[in-house]
């Protein structure tokens, strides 16, 4: 069996595999093909690819020969006819792109998309959008501190007192939580909302404060997923952040729904009482943002407050984003290899069943159906 491993394109800097991961799959006896400069980006060059057991192909030698085609981000529309009766493992984002899908189907791929994997204990091994949204969150409070135009921590001197920065964090799931411990490291006072009072342990064992909404829906059914909520719900939140976020000098918003656009939090009033030379990073932006101005991937200053929207913070650390990455990949691997290195489709297993989009030119993941 052969597994190719393709080129990410711009701006994106991580590969599905680093050489090291490469060669746990070599010493299994699976043939592995790379496409020429693949982890340059990731400090992984093709001498540490072939020393590690792969073969360095062009692109089309790769999407020609491989069983399993590895490639985080979607191949281009063009290359849909080469990936026939292939495996395809990556983030695809299928929700937002059932058009896509329906032509992948049609093409006969069968498509593994990681981060459509139930949440469960068993999947935290593979769980790619856990181990991303950790550097995310690490990232994201680097980026504010660097944006924002004063001191994170206080400072007394000779020259006058500096009093902490406020920091507000809407969102405690894993790059929020990242997000607290490296705020909190750099010495912010920080405040925390999440819908879910379950992580508000959490919340304060990394020394924040939790913001507390009641009335919130149930989210324990939704596999550590956020949930929609009622709208007198949303009006005692709406009421909460404001109460919050006037008082903050950097906000961070990572609230997400998966296959919906992201919910407004941070609204145009409560941007217009934030003083000048706040920052808000919305992780959320490639969703459409959880401000009414955020832009994907660029900065907009309103109010003299600076709205940065950025869905590649992972891909500034590339070599260690790409070897959480491609660890997830090689346990995902483990489900659908057999020890003698052929591909087993197990749909028994509820983890190989619940990230499959397509396959027999059909779309069988039920959400998507």
């Amino acid at each position: 069996m052969t597994i190719g491993l393709l080129k990410e394109p711009a701006p994106e800097t991580r590969v599905s595999l680093l050489a090291e991961a490469v060669g746990t799959l070599t010493k299994k006896g699976i043939n592995v093909l790379i496409e020429d400069g693949a982890g340059e980006k990731a400090f992984c060059n093709n001498t540490e690819y072939k020393k590690a057991g792969a073969q360095i192909k062009s692109r089309n030698e790769v999407l020609a020969s491989s069983d399993i085609i590895l490639t985080i981000h979607q191949p281009a529309l063009n290359e849909i006819t080469a990936l026939k009766s292939k495996v395809l493992i990556g983030v695809y984002q299928p929700l937002f792109h059932i058009e896509l899908m329906k032509q992948w189907a049609s093409a006969g791929v069968t498509t593994f998309s990681l981060d459509m994997l139930p949440r469960t204990t068993r999947a935290q091994a593979m769980d790619v959008l856990s181990s991303q949204a950790n550097i995310a969150g690490y990232k994201a409070v680097l980026l504010a501190a660097n944006t924002y135009g004063r001191y994170f921590p206080m400072f007394m001197t000779a020259a006058g007192s500096i009093a902490p920065a406020k920091v507000l964090i809407l969102g405690a799931g894993v790059a929020g939580l990242q997000a607290i411990a490296t705020a909190r490291r750099l010495g912010a006072v920080v405040e925390v909302f999440d819908t879910r009072p379950a992580v508000k342990e959490e919340v304060m064992s990394l020394g924040a404060k939790f913001i507390e909404v009641e009335g919130a829906a149930d989210a324990s059914k939704a596999g550590g997923y956020a949930v929609e909520q009622s709208e007198e719900f949303m009006q005692r939140q709406k009421a909460k952040i404001a109460e919050s976020a006037a008082k903050a000098d950097i906000i961070i918003t990572t609230a997400q729904i998966p296959g919906k656009k992201a919910p407004l939090l941070i609204t145009e009033e409560m941007i217009g009482a934030m003083r000048n030379g706040s920052v808000i990073i919305d992780l959320a932006a490639a969703t459409g943002g959880n401000t009414p101005f955020t832009k994907n991937n660029e900065t907009v200053v309103v109010n003299g407050v600076s709205i940065v929207g950025n869905s590649f913070l992972q891909s500034t650390m590339p070599s260690d984003a790409s070897k959480m990455y491609g660890k997830n990949v090689l346990n995902f691997l483990q489900l659908i290899i057999t020890k003698e290195g052929a591909i087993n489709l197990n749909w028994d297993d509820d983890l190989v069943k619940g990230c499959c989009i397509t396959h027999n030119t059909e779309i069988i993941h039920e959400r998507l159906k």
